[in-house]
């Protein structure tokens, strides 16, 4: 963690900037724990009230989440991230897979224009995972190694917003995906035709390999009912 000592100014809001940056860099995890307000307290040179009002801001934002008698979890890496996950909480698990449609066709268009070869060795690397969880029958691993591949084509595109909007989804994501791999007996929903559409900067090809692949989940979401 790189959390520096605070000026004597505006410490509140300087707590703030200091905490979403840590946030949003990933030196907590989502749905994981941040430090006591002890700790934060120490690190950043500041009272032990600064950093609650700063937590309590960062929680009404969204971002964390404070559990009486338990402690403060991440709950999004920004703002918009907070936002988009609150409203999925109250949406439908219908109109959230046909936002995740919209979504993961144009990153898959998208990631094939802008594709890097560290993007492709990451996606390469999370389908590799994900087959062999399925192989292993293990749908807890499954379901993070599917979102790890998910999250590799949106970071592909290399587009800040999109990628932001992809974070977003990725915790209410978690259940979506549990509902179409319940059943591990069913056959696996191939991704590996996106991956080489990808690969090969083949735009019309990764639209149509995720278009054929968010169907097929929406057979397997439909069946799991």
């Amino acid at each position: 963690m790189t959390l520096h000592t605070a000026r004597r100014t505006s410490l509140v809001d300087q707590v703030i900037d200091q905490l979403t940056e840590e946030i949003a860099g990933g030196s907590w995890q989502v749905n994981g724990k941040i430090p006591a307000e002890t700790v934060l307290a120490g690190e950043l040179g500041v009272g032990r009230n600064t950093v609650r009002e700063a937590v309590r801001a960062l929680t009404h934002a969204g971002l964390l989440e404070c559990r009486q008698g338990d402690g403060t979890y991440i709950r999004a890496r920004s703002e918009l991230s907070g936002v988009l996950l609150r409203r999925l909480r109250q949406a439908k698990q219908l109109e959230i897979f046909e936002v995740r449609r919209a979504v993961e066709i144009e990153a898959a268009r998208l990631a094939a224009l802008h594709r890097t070869d560290q993007d492709i060795a990451l996606i390469n690397a999370a389908l590799t995972g994900r087959e062999r969880a399925w192989r292993g029958r293990d749908p807890i691993v499954f379901v993070e190694v599917d979102l790890a591949f998910h999250d590799a084509v949106a970071r592909a595109t290399h587009n800040r917003m999109m990628i932001e909007i992809y974070m977003g989804f990725s915790c209410e994501l978690r259940s979506n995906i549990k509902a179409a791999g319940r059943r591990m007996r069913a056959p696996l929903i191939p991704h590996d035709g996106i991956a080489q559409a990808i690969a090969a900067g083949d735009v019309a090809g990764a639209e149509r390999a995720a278009r054929t692949c968010m169907e097929d989940i929406r057979e397997a979401l439909t069946r799991s009912d």
